[in-house]
This record gives structure tokens, sequence and C-alpha cells, in this order.
């Protein structure tokens, strides 16, 4: 019977190191883009509110794990994440179940981190204005990756919610609300997108040259305009354009893959980044399952470590 180790909120919060797992997604992401992983696009069960996605993946040197994530927009009126998720890990060997992880932390986690390590790639060395849209998880997962990268003397925050502006800033010495999403853009040089909305959440207009932008929202609606995303523009992997949401991007719909770099070429230099300091750089992510194999592997480790976790007998 297999004895499969089962780790909770508090333990991934707790074992989760921040500053491990950004080199441990660039070297996910330098793994999937070299072809040695193996991670089929993401499918869903929809229902009437929301949605179930599985994302398998096996990445060498991390692993074999499976997350299941549901997806309902509707959850923050009822007090849950919009996000919820489970991460199997088994043994890449014999497929023996290893453990059960709570997933919706590490998807908070790793999705921020993932965009920082593609911003760090991207964006210009003298980046110092920061803007965040969205003041969400997905915003304070941004606020905490993002401060390892650059040293930003300004973080701008806006949100539909000035509140929630307002108490996302108050975690940082250096951010400040503002009142709209225009105001937080303008002059920035690092904007990241972290909102569940439905339709596009800046103009193109609003950026300066050389700015860099993340987007990491739009699960059921492009966060970008479409005339930002008529360049070239970095992904996780290619098949954001190829296949149809969920597993690929509305934002890239339609777009000619080859407009498309992934960021693990950057990071293996196989590919150019920024040619420019006037370059706008563009960062869509649609979650990628070796991010979650990659956070997963960190987590177990930690925990056999640290003899935390319960156990349960299959």
């Amino acid at each position: 019977m297999p004895e499969v180790l089962v780790l909770g909120h508090d333990d991934v919060a707790a074992l989760l190191d921040l500053d491990a797992l950004l080199p441990a997604l660039a070297e996910a992401f330098r793994q999937f883009s070299a072809g040695a992983t193996s991670a089929p696009p993401r499918t869903a069960a929809f229902t009437a509110d929301g949605l179930l996605g599985s994302m398998p993946a096996f990445v060498p040197g991390a692993g074999l794990a499976v997350k299941l994530v549901s997806v309902f927009p509707d959850n923050h009126a009822r007090g849950l994440p919009s996000h919820q998720a489970l991460i199997a890990v088994f043994d890449d060997a014999t497929g023996t179940p290893l453990a059960l992880i709570d997933g919706t932390r590490i998807t908070t986690v790793r999705t921020g981190a993932a965009a920082a390590v593609a911003a760090d790639a991207l964006a210009r060395p003298d980046a110092r204005v920061l803007a965040i849209l969205g003041a969400g998880v997905q915003g304070g997962s941004h606020l905490d990756a993002f401060d390892r990268i650059r040293d930003f003397a300004d973080i701008r925050i806006a949100s539909r919610t000035a509140e929630n502006a307002a108490a996302l800033a108050a975690r940082h010495p250096r951010a400040r609300a503002v009142d709209s999403f225009e105001e937080a853009v303008r002059g920035a040089d690092v904007v990241c997108c972290c909102t569940d909305a439905r339709s596009p959440v800046l103009r193109t207009s609003w950026l300066d040259p050389g700015a860099h932008v993340g987007s990491v929202g739009g699960s059921f609606g492009p966060e970008l305009p479409a005339d930002l995303v008529a360049g070239r523009v970095f992904v996780e992997w290619r098949g954001a354009a190829l296949n149809p949401p969920p597993a690929g991007a509305h934002d890239l719909q339609g777009v000619d893959p080859a407009q498309l770099t992934e960021i693990g070429e950057v990071l293996a230099g196989t590919a150019p980044g920024r040619t420019s300091d006037g370059e706008i750089t563009v960062y869509k992510s649609t979650g990628h399952a070796v991010e979650d194999a990659a956070a997963a592997r960190l987590v177990l480790d930690a925990a056999r470590a640290a003899g935390r976790g319960s156990v349960v007998h299959l």
C-alpha cells in the first residue's frame, strides 16, 4: 500500500521558498523549450459557473505530477478563491503516488513567480516604476515576486475596488494605491495585469517606449488589447496561440505562432529577448504544468527534510 504524504495550505505556505522557486521555474522553462519535458495541453470540464482543468507534466529533475484546478470567477462573492487546486505527485520511475499537495497556494505563488522570471529576462535593467493592475491574490503574488528582480522605487497599485488597492499597498513601504489603471500604467517601466477581467484593462497608448507588460489574467476573456499583441509576444509555450482556451489564451487566438517566443528560449539564449531600450515587451501567461511540477517538487523535498505533513496509506 503506497504511503502518500498530504500537505495542506499552511504546509505549502511554510515550505515554498520563493527565492528557490524563481530559478527552479527558469530551469523548467528552459527544459520545456528544449523538448525535454512531457506536458500535454490543459483539458477542462465546464459547468455553468466555471471549469475543472487537468494539467499533467513530467519535468526531468522535478518529477511527474498532475494538477487539478477549478476556476470559478464568481467565488469572490462567496468569500472563496476563484482558483482552487490539488497537485498529485508520482514516482517517475514506478508511477507510485507520493504526495497530495494543496495546489491553490502553489498556483498563486508560481504564477507571480513565473511572471517575475519573464520580467527579469525582458524588462530594462534600469526599470524603477512598477504598476500592478488588480489587488487580489495575484496582485499580492506579483508584489512579492517582483520585489526580488528589480529595486523598484515606485510601486503603483490599482484595483476596481479602492479598498483592496489600499490594503495591498500597505504591505510594501514603496507601494501606493492610485485611482485608476491608466494612472498606474502611464510612466511605468513594468506593468503587471492580474485581473479577472473579460476585456482589455489597458490601452497601448498609455505605455511608454521601453515598458514591459505581463498578463496572467484573462481566464474568460482577453486582458490585453489586440494591437498590443500584434507584434512579438513572449509566452510559456506556443500552444497559447495554437490551442483554444482554457489551454490557450483568449488574447492570442488568431495570432501567428511565429510571432511568439517562448521564455525558455530567451533564458537558454536560443532566441532574442528585448532588442532595444525602446521596445515594448509583452509576456502573456496561460499557466503551465511544468511550473506546478517544479513548485511541487520544492515543497515535497522541503516537507521531507522538515518532517512535515501527514501520511496516509492508500
